[in-house]
């Protein structure tokens, strides 16, 4: 009996050896195979890198897609004008003068209404994010504004200032406010806690406390309600000089719709979407060389 006991303990213990033996030795294979295989490449989730001129491509086959329907006949002239026609129209009213006074006098009621809005708007701000009462008395003013489209306070505007410049001008500045308000109210309430604390530690003043972390701080939010506002404002300016207006690229548009002049209403287009091309990429611009510190998936 202890002979056959210590056979069959001898033939399980070199069963279990080598099934040991074997499965040390798949896994020393799995771990070479792994280590000569090298690091697994990461998986890149963003955008990708930027394309150059991107952000010209949407227009420019926006432009092609009009020539071409234009010169095979496509397009009905009477409804769209072709291009040749468009910039046919843009020389003669530039060689008679009309295009330029017309652009200076919306660009200074332009420029004069964002110029308020985006004082008040920012005003406004800092002081309804950092006063509970001046939240209290600004915060649901400016929310009953943003509910009420700015055009439709301008039959009421009209009754207040008439129809001359500070109509057109206030009714601009009202549509900037909204959206710097909004975007840069929330930034401030976005400020993380810490900086306070730090300032109170350091013994800022207001005044320091104010300039180095607040409007810092609220600088990525301000920048963004500034895009919305100079989208506002083109927006506003088209419509205001269409009402009773005697200068201006709206009264120029709206007095070629009378006689049914095509191609210089889309002159007159093609300039406001120039400006407001223009006015945006300024502002990407500000906002990528002020907050280039920022590492965020777009870059």
């Amino acid at each position: 009996m202890a002979t056959t006991w210590d056979a069959d303990e001898a033939k399980l213990s070199l069963t279990t050896s080598g099934r040991v033996a074997h499965g040390g030795s798949r896994v020393a294979k799995a771990v070479g195979a792994a280590s000569s295989a090298g690091p697994r490449a990461r998986r890149r989730l963003g955008p990708g890198p930027a394309i150059p001129f991107g952000l010209q491509i949407g227009p420019v086959l926006l432009v092609l897609t009009w020539v071409v329907g234009s010169a095979l006949g496509w397009i009905d002239p009477r409804i769209l004008s072709a291009p040749w026609t468009v910039i046919e129209a843009f020389v003669r009213l530039i060689e008679q003068g009309r295009l330029q006074d017309n652009f200076v006098t919306s660009a200074t009621r332009a420029l004069l209404g964002l110029s308020i809005g985006l004082l008040i708007g920012t005003i406004l701000a800092v002081i309804a994010g950092l006063s509970r009462i001046g939240e209290a008395l600004i915060d649901g003013p400016v929310q009953i504004k943003r509910a009420i489209p700015t055009l439709a306070l301008i039959p009421l505007l009209i009754l207040w200032f008439g129809i001359g410049e500070s109509m057109k001008v206030t009714t601009i500045a009202l549509a900037v406010i909204v959206p710097i308000y909004i975007h840069t109210h929330n930034a401030l309430r976005s400020i993380d806690s810490r900086y306070v604390e730090l300032a109170e530690t350091l013994r800022m003043s207001q005044k320091d406390f104010i300039l180095r972390v607040v409007l810092l701080g609220a600088l990525p939010g301000f920048l963004l309600g500034l895009r919305f506002a100079v989208t506002l404002c083109w927006v506003s300016l088209v419509v205001v000089e269409q009402i009773n207006a005697t200068s201006g690229l709206g009264y120029m548009i709206d007095l070629a719709r009378n006689y049914g002049q095509t191609d210089v209403i889309l002159v007159g287009l093609v300039v406001y979407v120039l400006l407001g091309l223009v006015s945006d990429a300024l502002v990407r611009l500000l906002e990528r060389r002020v907050l280039s510190w920022r590492r965020t998936l777009a870059n």
